[in-house]
C-alpha cells in the first residue's frame, strides 16, 4: 500500500495514479495540531487496514497528479540518519575519518522535512557548496528498544524516497543538515509488505535529467537490520520515526533552477524544483 498526505494534511492511499482519501476512515482530522494523525496510522495500521482498504474500492479517487503532495510524515518524534554509509561516498569526500559503523548516527531538525510538490529553497551562502543527497527512509511502524536485527523487519512499517540537502562547512553537521525544505521525502510511504527485501533495493538521482548517483541497498556499511539494531541500542523508536539510510557516491551541488529527481526501487519516485530561499 502507498499511504501519502495531501492537500492540507489529507491521508491518502495511492493507486493506479489515483489517491484516495482515507482520512475519515483512519480517524485523521486534516487540521489537527500538532500534526501527528499519520503517526497513529502507522501505530494502528493492522485494526485501521480494513476500513482503510474498505474505503479505497467504494470511492472513485482523483488524479495523483492533480494533488499538492505534502511530506508522509510532518511531526515524527525522531528524524535519525546515518553517516558516511557508502564506501564509494566516504572515499569521495576524503577518506579520512570513520564510517557508519564507528560513527553510529546523528539527528536532523524536523522542521527540515518538506513534501514533493514542494521546492527544495537554498538559503543565500556565497562560496558555499550545497549538495544533494539520495538515501532510503527507513519508516517505523512498531516501537521498541534494544531490536535485534533478526527481528529488525518486524519494526519497520515501510519506505519512502528521501533527499538530504546538505551545506558543506565546518559547522556542526545537524546545522548544516537542518535548513527548512532540506529533508524532502516522498511522495508516500510504501508499506515494507509491497516493497519486498530491503536487501535488493536500488536508489538513484538525476540532476536536471542527468544520473549522479546510483547504488543498491546491499553497498551500505551498516545495513537497514543493522540500522535498527544500533539505533535502538540507544534510544527507543516510536511508530513513524525516520531513518534515512546514508548516501553513495556521486553527491555534487545544486542550484536554483535544478530539477532533483529521486528514485527508490519498488518504494517511489519524485522530482523536487530547487529555488531561492526568500532572505
Amino acid at each position: 500500500m502507498k499511504i501519502a498526505r495531501f492537500n492540507g494534511g489529507r491521508i491518502g492511499v495511492v493507486r493506479d495514479d489515483l489517491i484516495h482519501d482515507v482520512s475519515a476512515a483512519c480517524g485523521v482530522d486534516p487540521a489537527e495540531w500538532p500534526p501527528v494523525g499519520v503517526n497513529r496510522v502507522i501505530a494502528n495500521f493492522d485494526a485501521l487496514r480494513p476500513a482503510i482498504e474498505a474505503t479505497v474500492a467504494a470511492t472513485p479517487g482523483v488524479p495523483f497528479s492533480g494533488v499538492h503532495v505534502e511530506t508522509p510524515i510532518p511531526w515524527p518524534h525522531k528524524l535519525l540518519a546515518l553517516p558516511a554509509n557508502f564506501r564509494a561516498h566516504h572515499n569521495e569526500m576524503g577518506g579520512s575519518g570513520a564510517t557508519a559503523d564507528g560513527l553510529g548516527f546523528f539527528m536532523k531538525s524536523n522542521g527540515s522535512l518538506s513534501g514533493a510538490s514542494d521546492p527544495i529553497r537554498l538559503p543565500n551562502r556565497p562560496g558555499r557548496a550545497l549538495h544533494h543527497e539520495c538515501e532510503i527512509a527507513i519508516i517505523i511502524g512498531r516501537g521498541g528498544r534494544n531490536i535485534p536485527r533478526e527481528r529488525a523487519l518486524e519494526h519497520i512499517f515501510g519506505y519512502s524516497c528521501l533527499l538530504d540537502i546538505t551545506l558543506r562547512g565546518k559547522e556542526e553537521r545537524v546545522m548544516r543538515k537542518s535548513f527548512d525544505t532540506f529533508c524532502p521525502v516522498g511522495p508516500y510511504i510504501t508499506t515494507a509488505d509491497e516493497a519486498g527485501n530491503p536487501d535488493t533495493i536500488a536508489m538513484r538521482l538525476w540532476v536536471n535529467g542527468v544520473l549522479r548517483q546510483e547504488a543498491p541497498t546491499t553497498e551500505m556499511i551498516v545495513g537497514i537490520r543493522e540500522a535498527v539494531e544500533m539505533i535502538s541500542s540507544v534510544t527507543t523508536l516510536q511508530p513513524g520515526d525516520i531513518i534515512a539510510g546514508g548516501t553513495m557516491a556521486g553527491v555534487g551541488p545544486i542550484v536554483p533552477g535544478d530539477r532533483v529527481t529521486i528514485e527508490v526501487d519498488r518504494v517511489g519516485k519524485m522530482t523536487v524544483d530547487v529555488v531561492a530561499a526568500d532572505a
